[in-house]
């Protein structure tokens, strides 16, 4: 059923890869932001040939495609929030940062996706070094992995400690909060994320789980932040919220 062109739920819009499998990219986004009572709209930036096991190629779309994309939604449609996650080029990057300016769009969750959970590279090093000096200052809050906090920060992550240095950098870089994803650092049997907001440190702490062979969690966990957002809820309420909706979808998909 076609969604009408008003809706009195709020429009979330994803700018990812898409994932044949719907375990992360724009079927996972917009799966999440239907969950969260929103209205999903989704530009996609590449086309992954891949299973719920791993990568094995991608088709980039080039910035003139994802702005046709983009153009028709944001002209008839006003976004509560919106989400990127795969930016594969630079081009493409550059094109989103400038279309985000250009239309006022925000509040902005960037997940900062560089590699696949099976370890394929999804965007290539212009592409990382653009997002950090064209993207970070677009957004609400950025929401990097232990790796991809490394990468951004360009220091190494062993402890919690580290994790709150690195999330200082990356704020610093321009972002305005950043939340540094702990699940792949468990200490002993607890998860720990870090929030920097503006200066303001929130420290969540949960119990690790396992994820197996579940990949996405880093795409769900950043559009459950976005839904959030165009939901009203304020950063702190959002993150926490989403971090429990995607602790109980890994342990549904565990059972």
């Amino acid at each position: 059923m076609t969604e009408p062109l008003k809706s009195d739920r709020p429009w979330v819009l994803t700018i990812a890869g898409f994932d044949p499998s719907a375990g992360a990219g724009v079927l996972a986004d917009s799966r999440t932001f239907a969950d969260f009572g929103c209205a999903p709209l989704a530009v996609v930036t590449s086309i992954t040939f891949q299973n719920q096991d791993r990568v094995i190629g991608c088709a980039h779309q080039d910035a003139a495609t994802v702005r046709a994309q983009l153009l028709p939604l944001v002209r008839d449609r006003r976004l509560a929030s919106l989400k990127t996650g795969m930016l594969p080029t630079s081009e493409v990057v550059l094109e989103v940062a400038r279309s985000i300016r250009e239309f006022n769009l925000g509040p902005l969750v960037v997940d900062p996706v560089i590699r696949s959970t099976s370890g394929y590279q999804l965007i290539d090093d212009k592409a990382l070094t653009a997002l950090r000096q064209n993207l970070l200052s677009e957004a609400r809050v950025v929401t990097p992995n232990i790796a991809e906090a490394e990468a951004l920060a360009g220091i190494s992550i062993k402890d919690e400690a580290s994790m709150h240095r690195a999330a200082e950098l990356i704020r610093k870089a321009g972002a305005q909060a950043v939340l540094v994803k702990g699940g792949h650092l468990a200490v002993g049997s607890e998860a720990i994320d870090v929030l920097n907001d503006n200066g303001e440190i929130t420290v969540f702490r949960s119990e690790w789980i396992s994820g197996g062979g579940f990949h996405g969690t880093g795409c769900v966990l950043s559009a459950a932040i976005a839904a959030g957002l165009a939901q009203g809820s304020n950063l702190k309420s959002a993150v926490q919220q989403a971090k429990h909706f995607i602790s109980a979808a890994i342990r549904t998909y565990r059972t």
